[in-house]
């Protein structure tokens, strides 16, 4: 009993578990513990993107490159910005020290900000990164889970460079239509056709 109890324990030691705590009481050890990970999961497809929508959250619908998320009593707006990622645009953030929280991002080579703006009893989240921003608004209390979601969502995003390449394109979206109009007289083609029957 005592070998199996050991090898049980080497076994451990040796396959490297490990276990990440992620303190949710503080913004910052969220965002940093989160986007630190290089997350590769996904269970969201769209055109030309796909990112990882975490248990609790659900996915409600999509209006291009926009898509609505939902967790508990709290609306998530994801809209990314295709453009921005094509061009590589840079990012310009100035810290407010007048909003609730307001702060630069800077993880993997990837930039963005976060800032929490109180509007009477709620809260509007703006959470930038990875040319992807989530919108929320929400109390107080929800606030660290709408951190721990976003964080997750926006660090998973992978873009497809080809697929937003195409759909920049100002003909990929064009249809190629042909006017046909069923009533229009076509006697020049009968009187052939009768022409070549008589004779």
């Amino acid at each position: 009993m005592k070998k199996l109890a050991i090898l049980g324990l080497i076994t451990l030691l040796l396959t490297g578990c490990t276990i990440v705590r992620i303190d949710t009481k503080s913004i910052d050890n969220i965002i940093d513990v989160v986007l630190s990970k290089n997350n590769t999961l996904y269970n969201r497809v769209g055109r030309g993107y796909k990112y990882y929508v975490p248990r609790g959250v659900t996915y409600i619908d999509s209006n291009g490159s926009n898509d609505k998320l939902y967790s508990n009593g709290v609306y998530y707006y994801l809209y990314l910005d295709e453009i921005g990622y094509y061009y590589k645009k840079n990012i310009k953030f100035k810290k407010d020290p007048l909003k609730y929280y307001s702060r630069e991002i800077k993880h993997n080579g990837k930039k963005g900000y976060l800032e929490i703006t109180k509007k009477n009893n709620l809260y509007l989240i703006e959470f930038f990164y990875n040319y992807a921003r989530i919108e929320a608004l929400a109390t107080e209390k929800d606030i660290n889970d709408i951190i721990l979601n976003s964080s997750y969502i926006l660090s998973t995003i992978k873009y497809n460079h080809n697929i937003i390449k195409l759909s920049l394109n100002e003909n990929f979206l064009k249809n190629k239509e042909e006017k046909y109009n069923v009533f229009s007289s076509k006697k020049q083609n009968e009187n052939n056709f009768l022409r070549y029957e008589e004779k």
